[in-house]
């Protein structure tokens, strides 16, 4: 295997492509925080490098652990079977040097964005490591995902300020209910699977119609708490226009996943709601945010 083989691997088994929608949330609350603090929507390279080395670090830490965790599951499920793990590409020691790794950036990363970074470091990695137990015995696995990610835009107004804010409670919000929805989205695709092989989730446990229902709540809830933040941080007109587009993208997301006359969901439309319109709305949030804070500033 050569070394661009083996990075790609890698790249893969992480699903770095999956970045694009944490990291864009953390990157907005480092430009409001910014802002707030000292008048500018630029906190330093410095502080810029240590955000996304954290958060480089912990998705990495957290998405190899889940795939370590669930390899056994992985491997009886006939859409998850080709990944890297149960396909053999890369070994569990592998993965366990690589979250090792993961864990030190993220350790370092913290140290360096404040004490208060630091202090909350030990809960976030409980909440990384844990969520892949989680679908073992509640359907709430998705909430939890969601409260672990959410924290990533917190992370990024507290790596600024030191501090809690209602911004940052906000912006923890948007992403907990955002990361609710597409999380029983993306679930929909094993429901048959999961309830066979007593895996938790909201589709296994109410059925799909009942379960983009809930994602469809949820994602009101998203826009709705979007439309708060703006309000809680003060933002200006280009970030009340990023939540008008992001708020077309959610109801886009849903009419892709509408079942059809049959009740069933097109597993391709699965795909480009889950990460096409989602890593699209990220990217809008970010714009957003950055635009806002050059008007304001």
């Amino acid at each position: 295997m050569t070394a661009l083989t083996q990075v790609r691997t890698l790249l893969s088994f992480v699903k770095f492509e999956h970045t694009v929608f944490a990291l864009p949330f953390a990157y907005a609350g480092m430009l409001f925080a910014s802002l707030e603090r000292y008048g500018t929507g630029w906190p330093g390279f410095m502080t810029f490098l240590w955000i996304t080395l954290a958060m480089g670090g912990a998705r990495t830490a957290a998405m190899g652990a889940n795939r370590l965790i669930d390899a056994a599951i992985d491997a009886k499920n006939p859409r998850t079977a080709g990944r890297e793990i149960p396909a053999g590409k890369i070994s569990p020691a592998r993965a366990i040097g690589l979250v090792v790794v993961s864990l030190i950036v993220l350790t370092v990363s913290a140290a360096q964005l404040g004490p208060l970074a630091l202090a909350l470091l030990p809960i976030a990695v409980v909440f990384l490591i844990v969520y892949p137990y989680t679908k073992r015995f509640t359907w709430l696995c998705h909430l939890w995902l969601g409260i672990t990610d959410g924290a990533a835009a917190a992370g990024g107004w507290i790596a600024v300020t030191g501090e809690f804010s209602w911004g940052a409670v906000m912006l923890w919000l948007v992403v907990i209910f955002w990361m609710v929805g597409l999380d029983v989205i993306y679930a929909t695709q094993d429901y048959e699977f999961d309830r066979k092989n007593g895996v938790q989730s909201i589709p296994a446990r109410f059925g799909i119609p009942r379960a983009l229902q809930i994602a469809a709540v949820s994602h009101a809830v998203t826009f709705l708490l979007l439309l708060g933040c703006a309000v809680v941080i003060g933002t200006s007109w280009p970030f009340y226009l990023a939540v008008s587009v992001m708020g077309a993208i959610l109801l886009y997301e849903h009419l892709l996943v509408r079942p059809d006359s049959s009740g069933q969901i097109n597993l391709q439309k699965i795909h480009v709601a889950f990460f096409d319109a989602n890593g699209w709305l990220a990217l809008t949030m970010l714009i957003g945010a950055a635009v806002d804070v050059v008007v304001r500033g």
